[in-house]
Parts: C-alpha cells; sequence; structure tokens
C-alpha cells in the first residue's frame, strides 16, 4: 500500500462519497481501478561505470537561507542551523537578508531586523552589533558560516526613511514589502564607513582567518523592487561597500550581485562596470570579483485539482546566467552561486499551488535539478560552486503550515534528507546513464510534463560508490511505480563482496508529514507524538544493510521506486 498512501486521502475521500452516495457498484469499480494503478510498474534500466570520471563531486548542495534573520537565534532555528552544520561541517553557508535594517529584532514575515546602525541627535552615526553578533554565533557555534548579504538600508541613512517596516502577510500583495528599506543611502560616504565598521567588527570577533572564508555581497535583487534606485545607483551602492569589505580585510572574498533570475541586461552592465567601469568609491578602474551569484526560480501552478511544478522556469533561468557568465573570456573560471535556487520565488507565501512543500514532491524536484544543474555547468564549462536552498524554518507557526521550510516547528520535512543524502555523495562524478530520464533539452523547453523523469547521479570515493537515484514528474498525481535495474561496472572491487546500504524519502521513509498526517494532523503533539515525528523526520533506510556479491567488478541490483521517491545506494567495501 505504499504507493497507493501518497494521495489516498483525496482517493479515500472519493471512495466514500461513492458509497455514501448509494452507488455501491460505482464504489467498487473504483476500488478496482485503484488497485490496478497500485500494482502497475514501468521498467526502467539505469547503468554506472565507476571507471568513467565526470569531474569532482562538488557539494553546490551546501548553502541555504531565508528573509528572516532573527530566527536563527531562536529555539527551533538553532535547532535546524545545528543539522544543517552537520551535514558537513565548516563547509555550509548562510545566507539571509535585513542584516542592516532598522529595528529591535522582532521577527515577522519576510522581515528581520538588527539594529546595526542609527544617527546620535549631531548626525554622528552610532553602531550596534549585539544582535548581529547573536546571528553570526549561533550560526557559528553549529558548524555554519555567514554568506554575508550587506543590506537593507538602515532607516536614518534612506533617502525615503517613511513608511519603514512593513506588515506583510501571506495573503498582501508582494509589492508591499518595499518600503524605506529598499532605497538608496542618503549619504554614500557614511554607507561605506557602516560596511567597513561592520567587517573590522567581524575580524575583530571571529579572527582573520575565519572571516576569509565568509562570503560577502550586496543587496538582493537589485534588479527588481527591492531596490529603488536605479542600476547605476545600485552599483555605487555595491562599490563603497565592496571598498569597506576590502579596506577592513583586502583578503575577503566579495562579489555579488544576486539578482533575480540570470539578470540579462542588468547582470551584463554589472559585469561591465566590474571588469573595466570607473569605482565609485575609490575612483579606481574596475570593482574587485572573486565570486559571481544570481537566482533561479521554479513556477508551479495549480491546475486540474493538482499541483504542477515549473521546473523549465528554474533550469532556463541557469542556463542563461552561466551563458552570461561564459561569454566574458576573463570570467569563465570565476566561481558561479546560484544565490537562490528553488521551485518558487517566495518562501512566507501559502497557497495551492505551493501544496508540494510538505510531500516528497519537494524531495525528488530538489534531486533532479540539482543533478541538472552540474549538467548545465558541463554544457557551459563554467566554474559552479554552488546552488543555495532559500528555506530555513518559521517559529511559532502552526505545524506543516505550508511555508516552503526545511522544518518546521523542528520537526524535519522530508526535502531536508536530500540534502542528507547529498551530503554522503562525494569524490569524483562517474558515468550514469538512465532510460528513464528526461533530456536536458527537453527538460529546459518542456519540463517535465510528458514521461516522468527517473534519473541518477553517481559518485565514487575511493572504494564507496553513492548512486543517488530519483523519480519526478511536474504534475502532483499518481502513477505507477519505476522497476528499477541498476547494473553497475567497473566496481573499486574485482570479486567479492560489498556491503550495500539503501536510503529512502518516500511516503513511508524520512518522512514526519505523512506520520503527521497518520496521528491526526495534531496541532499540539504529546511528547511521545512529538518523539515519533522527529524519529519520522531523519533520513531512513529502505531495509537493512546486506551484503552485495560482486564478479568481474559488476552488480545488478533491482528494487521498485514510487512516484517522487528519492533513493541513495551507498556501496562499500566492509
Amino acid at each position: 500500500m505504499r504507493f497507493f498512501r501518497r494521495s489516498s486521502g483525496r482517493w479515500f475521500r472519493r471512495f466514500l462519497w461513492l458509497l455514501m452516495s448509494g452507488s455501491s457498484l460505482s464504489a467498487f469499480l473504483f476500488a478496482q481501478k485503484m488497485n490496478s494503478i497500485q500494482t502497475e510498474t514501468f521498467p526502467v534500466k539505469i547503468r554506472v561505470d565507476a571507471s568513467q570520471v565526470k569531474g569532482p563531486m562538488r557539494p553546490v548542495w551546501r548553502m541555504f537561507g531565508a528573509d528572516e534573520p532573527n530566527f536563527a537565534y531562536m529555539k527551533d532555528g538553532k535547532k535546524l542551523l545545528a543539522e544543517l552544520g552537520q551535514l558537513r561541517p565548516r563547509a555550509v553557508y548562510f545566507r539571509t537578508h535585513n542584516l542592516l535594517t532598522s529595528g529591535d529584532g522582532t521577527p515577522a514575515l519576510k522581515w528581520g531586523s538588527t539594529n546595526a546602525y542609527h544617527e546620535d541627535a549631531n548626525g554622528n552615526p552610532v553602531y550596534d552589533w549585539i544582535i548581529l553578533d547573536r546571528i553570526f554565533d549561533s550560526y557559528l557555534q553549529r558548524g555554519v558560516r555567514p554568506y554575508v548579504q550587506i543590506g537593507f538600508m538602515p532607516k536614518e541613512l534612506s533617502i525615503k526613511p517613511e513608511p519603514y517596516q512593513h506588515h506583510w502577510t501571506p495573503t498582501a500583495k508582494y509589492d508591499e514589502i518595499f518600503t524605506g528599506w529598499a532605497y538608496p543611502p542618503k549619504d554614500y560616504a557614511k554607507w561605506g564607513e557602516l560596511v567597513y565598521q561592520w567587517a573590522k567588527h567581524c575580524v575583530e570577533r571571529y579572527g582573520r582567518a575565519e572571516v576569509e572564508q565568509w562570503y560577502w555581497e550586496v543587496w538582493n535583487e537589485a534588479n527588481i523592487g527591492y531596490w529603488r534606485g536605479t542600476p547605476e545607483e545600485f552599483r555605487k551602492l555595491h562599490d563603497y561597500a565592496i571598498a569597506g569589505v576590502r579596506r577592513a580585510l583586502p583578503t575577503a572574498r566579495v562579489g555579488g550581485p544576486d539578482t533575480a533570475g540570470s539578470g540579462g541586461q542588468f547582470m551584463r552592465d554589472f559585469l561591465r562596470h566590474c571588469l573595466q567601469g570607473p569605482n565609485y568609491a575609490t575612483g579606481g578602474k574596475g570593482t574587485p570579483l572573486d565570486f559571481i551569484s544570481f537566482h533561479a526560480k521554479g513556477s508551479p501552478r495549480f491546475v486540474d485539482g493538482h499541483v504542477q511544478m515549473g521546473i523549465a522556469n528554474q533550469l532556463r533561468a541557469i542556463d542563461s546566467g552561466f551563458q552570461i557568465v561564459a561569454s566574458y573570456p576573463e570570467l569563465k573560471s570565476k566561481p558561479i552561486i546560484i544565490g537562490e535556487s528553488d521551485p518558487d520565488g517566495c518562501a512566507a507565501c501559502q497557497g495551492p499551488q505551493l501544496g508540494y512543500r510538505n510531500s516528497t514532491m519537494y524531495s525528488s524536484y530538489t534531486a533532479a535539478s540539482l543533478a541538472r544543474e552540474y549538467e548545465l555547468a558541463d554544457k557551459h564549462g563554467v566554474n559552479f560552486e554552488a546552488a543555495l536552498t532559500w528555506a530555513f524554518e518559521f517559529e511559532d507557526q502552526s505545524y506543516f503550515a505550508g511555508f516552503r521550510v526545511l522544518a518546521t516547528n523542528g520537526i524535519d520535512q522530508p526535502v531536508l534528507n536530500v540534502f542528507r543524502m547529498f551530503s554522503r555523495v562525494s569524490g569524483q562524478r562517474v558515468f550514469v546513464e538512465s532510460d528513464g530520464a528526461v533530456a536536458l533539452d527537453v527538460m529546459l523547453k518542456d519540463g517535465v510534463r510528458a514521461k516522468p523523469d527517473v534519473g541518477a547521479l553517481a559518485s565514487l570515493d575511493r572504494k564507496r560508490l553513492c548512486v543517488l537515484i530519483w523519480y519526478y514528474h511536474d504534475d502532483d498525481v499518481t502513477g505507477p511505480a519505476a522497476e528499477v535495474q541498476l547494473g553497475l561496472s567497473n566496481l573499486p572491487v574485482r570479486s567479492g563482496t560489498m556491503r550495500l546500504r539503501h536510503f529512502r524519502i518516500d511516503d513511508s521513509h524520512s518522512n514526519a508529514f505523512t506520520e503527521w498526517q497518520r496521528m491526526g494532523s495534531p496541532q499540539q503533539p504529546t511528547p511521545a507524538q512529538y518523539a515519533r515525528l522527529e524519529k519520522a523526520g531523519q533520513l531512513a533506510e529502505l531495509n537493512a544493510p546486506r551484503t552485495v556479491r560482486v564478479k568481474d567488478a559488476s552488480a545488478t541490483l533491482r528494487f521498485m521506486l514510487p512516484r517522487q521517491g528519492v533513493s541513495l545506494l551507498v556501496l562499500d567495501r566492509r
């Protein structure tokens, strides 16, 4: 019944309606139809050649972020940060908005503040690092490093300070968030000095060697409503901020511009400015650029009573962003960070088109999209460093409230387990092909709307082979399970045995949401229920570890993979 359970609520309600309407024959035929669906399968052959190296298996998944900075030092925020830090200690990064926004630190949806800057009666700057330190301390104490977003504009520096704090809710228009914090500074020298004093304080507090490992960038999506100035004014804002960082730490890693989408002409003008334009702050030529960042989002819809994802939209933005960078010979080797890389554009929004978020659809989408990002980097020959998932948690909200989060009330969502899977994958990417995969060019054009995408990613680290396999489709409807035949060749063991561990995300494994539903969806779970949910939210194995016999450096494995499921198979010599 595992396959049927994924949409059991919807089908069960239909079945009950037929019974209650007196149509027992229709109910019987409906039940027979569903029984046939759950037993249908289709074959997929996947082949891995461990001797064909494609390149390093870079941990591009290791960055996360959120609009709301103050959740980082709250109860569930600290708990989630610790779990993120455990994925790859000191190599996981966190980016957040509102680090320089004025306020007392009280969080709200799409809002946060730190009170870093205000002015005395004579207009002299007064700096306050207490809340900022609390945020960064929360990261670093849990193995997470800052990806520092320099923004937004303090109230007393803004050219249009009123209104300043918005009071946005998921039912409001998105543009209502763009208030006084989105405007240029009244004094660019004061802005640059603020950034210098902040960077200098960070070096003094955390040490030069630590801060050299951080990323520093200016603002967020200045090519849309987040910036209420002109593109030229943004470049001036950027120059003054980067000059401030580099004055405090000449070896700091700086970049940008974290545009919405690939950035188009805005991005090209920014890159040309950094390469050869006059620097507004220093008077010299060009602006330091150690990495390049842009954003990519999917476009889910609600059609015919179900969610339909838009993975093509996200991948096309990445394709365009990589193409822009590759068009500049002097930038082609620069690290690229997709500074927000997500299935949709608003973590705090709610709605029927966002119903994928609690389910394994979010997990399979993430696996399928990350794998194609490696392919796109190979296609353009660019230096793809990371893709940042813009999802964290919202404190004191309802359980499974429909936000785009990694955890809800301290309970991990299924999608977090995809990152746990990726954290186990290391070494070198090796050749893999699947006759069930959707080709990259087809996915860029049409998404996954016809046949499903049953694809794979494989890596070899000494004598440890990992194969990540997903079954993804844009449409959140039921479908037959995939009968996977996995052929492995040129294994690091010529003959003998290897140990196999099979991790799985589906309706019955690594899934606290379905466990919560089985409990009756309690909003006040008992301590015993909460403990069950915590356990259900962890990465689970499909079955106990077993031994696989290897002959002539080859082996064949077979298993069933349900729609929107993800498997990680780990073979090593033990």
